[in-house]
């Protein structure tokens, strides 16, 4: 059975690229929206009729486009029946619109590239996540999407990317979700290919000067090589890979690296070239999920700074503070269901959320007065015939006053980390003279001398790679120098926290079992109540662990690393599957410790809120920079200039 792509090419074989993933596009998001071939024919008939130049007439285009619908309404039936045991599963949206308004937007008579949702629903499975909602995105401005974790940002994400939520269908949507498949193209081939409508033209280009070379083109094939030239001048394409090039140095690709196949990269890297690719493809909208917790703070600053000039809409779901506040230039905030915008960055909507808050229950109270003052009246004067006519006005009255809620306050996170443990004296932890390599050809420290304490605030920052995490092993005595000593106090206590955190938790059992296997000979109650300190609360504590979100699985390991009451702790980058109300929550904990603290972290806010020095690892050494992060993002700014990546 020909489908409608089989149909258009083999009615209209000379179609270009950009025509044909306009109408494929349309067809694509609104087939299931067309009542008849008509409506088809009032959505791409005019575009058909310029594609055939006079060849077709009306009645032939009209009986194309039924043509095509028929093809569509049969692969409507085939996907509803592939897809009916999967409906409990997955995300759904759905939302109040006309089939006229479809109509427009796939017409393409519509062509502004603001986005309006209006009154749609977005449910997980059974769990309803947003009721009612309305969503605005103006072109150009660039939002930032907050709320607790598990209350569906990123099932958002995903429906918008996949027009289960009604967009246009000329607005181009990238959602970078997935990493890169590894195989031989390399990192910047791979950037170049992200622009479809560039390496289409550059294909047609060399079919037909092929076709030229060994005298087989037509007059027509050199007038659209002529063309193809123009369109290849009017889109830069000449400037494409210093384009790709300078967007990977910043997201920290080498020149050597750029050159190296897919598949030699990491899970991490390939993520990298994932917004890389999404960045050079400029779509009108771009999302991004938590785009901060694959970068270290070089590429985080250096995305920051590129963003800032973006022109087309962004949708970001972060919780990094610092990032939202440089990027955005409005908040969207899910909570109750519900999607509340706010103009300015992070700081203002803070603020701005408190004085709505306030008036909110200022108002309510008021009302609840007035109600209060009329019900009286009313119980007053009920059965007095004389006062009827009032106490029906009265009545009236209250049920056509809005109904005002009260506030909704947020449960707040805390955590708290035990320092009832005696004071070292210090030497506590130091590494002297240092050597270090996994292959003797790949030096990666020598010469290393680092000494912290118990008032020690140490956070190490320096690009992937560089060997962060290796110093942390190594002060932890995890791994041991090829030269050099690393000395330790010996009532040193270290709890450590890792990056991978989540592959070293047991999945299979709950949070309670898996203190208890931890940590065995104490009661229940004093496992639920240290899971409690963490927000591991009730019947969450009995859930096998695998059930729990990224955020929750975080507090478990906060829960288990805690339990011992060690008095140093050693974290590598805590915050990524935390939210930002977890993130302040944990900067305050590790504030009222009285132990020591050295961490590695990306996050700029938790940066400055808990540490005294930072580190920085860079070719093969430590060194700390006195002048704190303020001084470090200078550094990094001066280098961006001066090697162009700005």
């Amino acid at each position: 059975m020909a489908t409608y792509v089989d149909i258009l090419r083999n009615e209209f074989p000379e179609i270009d690229s950009e025509l044909f993933d306009y109408i494929t596009g349309v067809l694509d998001s609104g087939g299931a929206d067309f009542e008849d071939g008509e409506e088809v024919y009032d959505a791409i008939g005019g575009v058909l009729q310029e594609v055939s130049a006079d060849s077709k007439n009306e009645d032939d285009i009209r009986d194309i486009c039924l043509q095509m619908f028929n093809t569509l309404k049969l692969n409507e039936k085939d996907s509803q029946k592939a897809s009916a045991p999967l409906v409990l599963e997955e995300a759904s949206a759905s939302q109040a619109s006309s089939k006229k308004d479809n109509r427009v937007d796939q017409s393409g008579k519509n062509r502004s590239y603001d986005i309006r949702i209006e009154n749609f629903d977005v449910s997980f499975g059974e769990r309803c996540l947003l009721q009612g909602a309305e969503l605005t995105l103006a072109s150009g401005r660039r939002y930032g999407l907050i709320g607790r974790n598990g209350l569906g940002k990123t099932t958002l994400l995903k429906m918008l990317a996949s027009r289960n939520l009604r967009v246009p269908a000329h607005i181009s949507i990238l959602h970078v979700e997935q990493e890169v498949a590894g195989d031989e193209t390399s990192a910047l081939q791979s950037v170049l290919q992200s622009d479809t409508l560039r390496e289409d033209l550059l294909n047609e280009e060399k079919r037909l000067n092929a076709r030229i070379a060994n005298g087989t083109a037509d007059g027509m094939e050199s007038v659209r090589l002529s063309e193809i030239y123009g369109k290849l001048e009017e889109i830069e394409a000449d400037k494409a890979p210093a384009r790709a090039s300078v967007i990977l140095a910043g997201l920290g690709f080498s020149p050597k690296m750029q050159q190296q196949a897919t598949k030699e990269f990491s899970g991490g890297w390939r993520m990298r070239l994932a917004l890389a690719r999404a960045l050079f493809a400029r779509p009108d909208l771009l999302l991004l999920d938590e785009p901060t917790n694959m970068l270290d703070v070089r590429a985080i600053l250096w995305l920051e700074n590129y963003l800032q000039t973006w022109q087309s809409t962004i949708l970001v779901v972060s919780h990094d503070r610092n990032f939202l506040n440089a990027v955005v230039t409005d908040i969207i905030h899910l909570h109750s269901q519900r999607l509340d915008s706010y103009r300015g960055d992070y700081e203002n909507f803070i603020k701005t959320k408190e004085d709505r808050l306030k008036n909110q229950q200022r108002e309510y109270e008021a009302q609840l007065q007035y109600r209060q003052h009329i019900q009286v009246f009313i119980d007053r004067f009920r059965y007095n015939a004389n006062r009827a006519a009032q106490v029906q006005s009265k009545l009236k009255l209250l049920e056509k006053l809005p109904e005002l809620k009260p506030i909704e306050k947020e449960t707040e996170v805390t955590l708290r980390f035990p320092d009832n443990f005696e004071k070292l004296s210090p030497p506590i932890l130091q590494l002297d003279e240092v050597e270090f390599y996994y292959t003797p050809d790949q030096r990666l420290f020598s010469g290393l001398n680092l000494s912290a304490d118990l008032e020690s605030r140490i956070c190490i920052v320096g690009e992937n790679g560089a060997g962060k995490t290796t110093v942390l092993k190594l002060l932890m005595g995890e791994l041991t120098p090829i030269s050099g000593v690393r000395q330790a106090h010996r009532n040193l206590k270290i709890g450590y926290f890792s990056q991978h955190h989540v592959d070293q938790l047991d999945l299979n059992v709950c949070s309670v079992e898996l203190l208890l296997n931890k940590f065995p000979g104490r009661t229940e109650e004093e496992y639920r109540h240290q899971l409690g300190g963490y927000g591991i609360t009730g019947e969450l504590a009995m859930r096998p662990v695998a059930s729990l979100s990224g955020g929750q699985k975080s507090r478990v390991a906060f829960a288990q690393m805690t339990m011992p009451c060690p008095n140093f702790y050693i974290l590598d980058e805590p915050t990524n599957h935390l939210d930002m109300e977890t993130i302040e929550a944990l900067a305050k904990a590790l504030n009222k410790f009285r132990g020591g603290v050295t961490l590695v972290s990306h996050d700029e806010r938790l940066i400055r809120m808990v540490c005294k020095e930072l580190w920085v690892c860079e070719g093969g050494q430590v060194q700390r920079v006195d002048g704190g992060f303020d001084e470090y993002r200078d550094i990094l700014q001066e280098q961006f200039r001066k090697e162009g990546y700005l």
